[in-house]
């Protein structure tokens, strides 16, 4: 009896880097999820600066497969989720809209930073274009989650703003320049 010996190819080592800070970034966001403070139907949370940070380290990519990961564990019942909250009805409830603007809004930033899916040092980044980036999956976010809220729980635009987005803008503002001093302090370099 002859027993098959063919080679296996090996994953390249930069996928499995990139796959483990993926994973990591997932599992900080979870981790956050204790730190909920309810102010209505949407906590105030952690989340946002780990969507933020996903894209400005791992790119269009990974910062997406990250976030992905991150909503695949809840939806499966790892309580990752705001308040330590599980389960696929987190993801079609009233703040679901949010959830599923991360690996957008985390794809998005990636693109803006390193303009394009090669990864550059995003402590190196134009100050500026780091700004615009997080705003603009700030805006994301807020779009996709305002307007889901707004259809779940039948409310007007305006309500929905006052309950799903103005509360949130100052800690959200907070957690960018937070952001930004991380990816700043130059010790996240993963573009090597």
């Amino acid at each position: 009896m002859a027993t098959d010996q063919q080679s296996v190819d090996l994953v390249e080592g930069d996928v499995v880097r990139s796959f483990a800070r993926a994973a990591l970034l997932a599992v900080l966001i979870g981790a956050s999820a204790p730190v909920a403070i309810p102010i209505g139907p949407a906590p105030i949370t952690l989340q946002v600066l780990f969507v933020f940070l996903a894209g400005l380290v791992l790119g269009p990519l990974w910062g997406s497969f990250s976030m992905v990961l991150y909503l695949a564990a809840g939806a499966v019942g790892v309580p990752v989720f705001a308040g330590m909250e599980t389960g696929f009805g987190v993801l079609v409830g009233e703040t679901g809209g949010y959830l599923w603007s991360y690996p957008i809004a985390a794809g998005l930033i990636g693109l803006f930073v390193h303009r394009g899916t090669d990864l550059r040092d995003p402590a190196e980044q134009p100050l500026i274009l780091v700004v615009i980036a997080l705003l603009a999956g700030l805006v994301v976010i807020y779009g996709i989650g305002v307007s889901y809220m707004a259809q779940v729980l039948r409310l007007d635009l305006w309500e929905a703003l006052l309950v799903g987005m103005i509360p949130f803008i100052p800690g959200d503002l907070l957690k960018l320049a937070a952001a930004i001093a991380i990816v700043k302090s130059g010790r996240l370099n993963v573009a090597n």
